[in-house]
């Protein structure tokens, strides 16, 4: 059976290291002293081991179940979430006044790794009820807020959002579920949607769905969408529990992966629900949730490839397969273990490069969440939704690229469900895809967000690279070649590209669009670039100070000298891709495919 151990460590080092969250100005952050955020992700940690990670291969084995209009979920997943909800871990990083703790939010995505590379399936009930809670939050009117979110926080109730149907999924202009107002201030909502995560389950006394639908009426198109709250269960004025409304499970959808989370199909037969925020801006208020989301997933990819990369880097080190070439390392054994054959150590350090890296972008993207939120920076909010298409992209690509990594370690092994490393494959599949496939976060990218604000906050980022290396360059000449220079490269081919699309798109737009996914992943590796650069730094300045682990801040370095030499020069093959355009990828008509 798979392991899974919690990276309270490296959270540590690059939380207090590398972004010295204690002695941000961010409200909430003075409060994050080292001890402090090690009893947290201490704490988490034995949640994510001992509670979530057996029921992983019981979540994948087991699946959810649909019986006579209930939803079961796999064994152990109710106790573990009466678990979770007793613990407070549920509203880490919500309002107190809701029943939240009240952490920042960068404390909630480090616990959220944790928890999510333990069990995915299982932590998505809570985290899809944070993204909804979150857009009630930021949308719904005070009553809503009183109504809703108290119980949601500590998901007694848990929630969902409900986007895609069969016919649309990411043209949400074309969807034809309906809204008819009451005069009362309520609305009927009648169609299907399809592939609602946490749709229906056992493990909650309600469900808050939110819903996109149109109004009779409204704009065609995209500008025609309203977001609507409809529980499963009617509330009554005294927040009793009423009737059940009119919406159900058509049934459970039969997928690759995230078996223990109960993907559903949902009927809405003229369910009774109520606007949230104002009519025909559903998307406004959908994108709270969905940006939220999307950072979420992002951290799925890294999950995944961690625990993936734990149990491969156990393997190679058990397994005893040939000789290692320059010398015998286990003359006892009939030969040596896996690691020591330089393809495994090219095959884990690609693997931990990526985690490490993975995990640093993260972190850093979630303290300018709290920089936007809690201080009110436009410049934060400005970056954070530039770095949003990549995070949730290129994190998730790799992410799954790196389970499959771990699986090879294992050879036939790795294809074999009894050793689990399959699960971490097919349940890092779905990143990819949902809350918007990475296509459609590289279209993103470079359709609007590259623009947005005239091109402000991208001009932002590559003066920050160019400012991280002029004030770190030029004192050590083996941190200037390791790090500053393939930094310096890598941004200047992001620059080029940036460029070319500037050149060529205005000429022909698919001579943009055809690059897009070259360049979110060309992104993607200058910003690990860059957190690998910082990362050095922290451990080169922890070496000088005196640290007592030495073997940890040498192991980061040169794990970050790897990233650097093998890693960051993709960014040159990205760039050789962009700049031949679109003349290749559309040469063919339709039918001659």
């Amino acid at each position: 059976m798979p392991v899974y151990n919690a990276p309270t460590k490296d959270t540590q080092f690059i939380l207090h290291d590398v972004l010295k969250i204690s002695d941000s100005d961010i409200p909430g952050y003075s409060e994050l002293e080292s001890e402090f955020t090690g009893a947290v992700l201490e704490e988490a940690g034995k949640v994510a081991a001992n509670v979530l990670h057996p029921l992983n291969v019981v979540g994948d084995t087991e699946g959810c179940r649909l019986e006579n209009g209930i939803v079961y979920t796999p064994t152990g997943f109710k106790d573990a979430f009466e678990q979770m909800k007793e613990g407070g871990w549920t509203g880490l990083d919500m309002p107190e006044e809701y029943g939240g703790q009240n952490m920042p939010y960068v404390i909630g995505t480090a616990v959220g790794e944790m928890f999510s590379g333990a069990n995915q399936a299982f932590t998505m009930y809570q985290g899809l009820t944070h993204g909804a809670a979150s857009a009630i939050l930021a949308h719904g009117s005070d009553e809503q807020k009183n109504k809703y979110l108290p119980n949601m926080v500590s998901c007694e109730w848990t929630g969902t959002m409900n986007l895609t149907e069969p016919h649309c999924g990411t043209d949400l202009g074309l969807m034809r579920t309906k809204a008819e107002p009451q005069g009362d201030g309520s609305y009927k909502i009648s169609g299907q949607k399809i592939f609602i995560s946490a749709g229906d389950h056992d493990m909650a006394d309600n469900i808050i769905h939110l819903v996109l639908a149109k109004i009779p009426g409204s704009p065609e198109g995209i500008k025609g969408v309203s977001l609507f709250i409809v529980p499963k269960f009617i509330v009554n004025e005294d927040g009793s529990l009423g009737e059940r409304n009119g919406v159900s499970v058509g049934k459970i959808e039969e997928k690759m992966g995230i078996h223990g989370n109960s993907t559903c199909v949902m009927n809405y037969d003229e369910a009774t629900g109520w606007l949230l925020g104002e009519e025909h801006k559903g998307m406004r208020a959908m994108f709270t949730m969905m940006n939220e989301a999307r950072l979420g997933v992002g951290m799925q990819g890294l999950s995944q490839a961690e625990a993936a990369f734990q149990n491969a880097l156990e393997y190679a080190k058990d397994r005893l397969q040939g000789r290692d070439v320059t010398g015998v390392k286990n003359p006892d054994g009939p030969a040596d273990p896996l690691i020591v054959h330089p393809d495994i150590r090219r095959n884990l350090m690609d693997q931990k490069s990526f985690t490490e890296g993975a995990r640093a972008f993260i972190l850093w993207g979630a303290t300018m969440i709290d920089k936007a939120h809690r201080s009110g920076d436009k410049d934060a909010d400005g970056l954070i939704s530039l770095l949003t298409p990549v995070i949730k992209g290129f994190l998730t690509d790799e992410g799954y690229d790196m389970t499959v990594q771990a699986q090879q370690v294992y050879g036939g092994h790795g294809y074999i469900e009894e050793w689990g490393m399959s699960q971490y494959t097919r349940d890092a599949r779905i990143a990819m895809i949902y809350e918007g496939a990475n296509g459609v976060q590289a279209l993103d990218l470079v359709g609007r967000k590259l623009a947005q604000d005239g091109g402000k906050h991208v001009m932002a980022f590559f003066e920050m690279v160019k400012s991280f290396c002029k004030e770190n360059g030029g004192k050590d000449e083996a941190y200037d070649k390791a790090f500053i220079e393939p930094l310096k490269a890598a941004s200047k081919d992001l620059q080029a590209a940036g460029m070319y699309f500037m050149q060529e798109g205005m000429k022909n737009p698919n001579n943009a669009l055809s690059g897009s996914y070259d360049f979110m992943h060309m992104f993607g590796h200058v910003c690990l670039g860059l957190m690998w650069a910082q990362m050095a730094k922290a451990a080169q300045d922890a070496l000088d100070g005196g640290a007592s682990d030495k073997e940890f801040y040498e192991t980061k370095i040169n794990t970050g000298r790897f990233y650097m030499a093998r890693r960051l020069p993709a960014t040159g093959m990205h760039l050789a891709r962009i700049q031949t355009g679109a003349d290749t990828v559309m040469a063919l008509e339709a039918a001659n495919f």
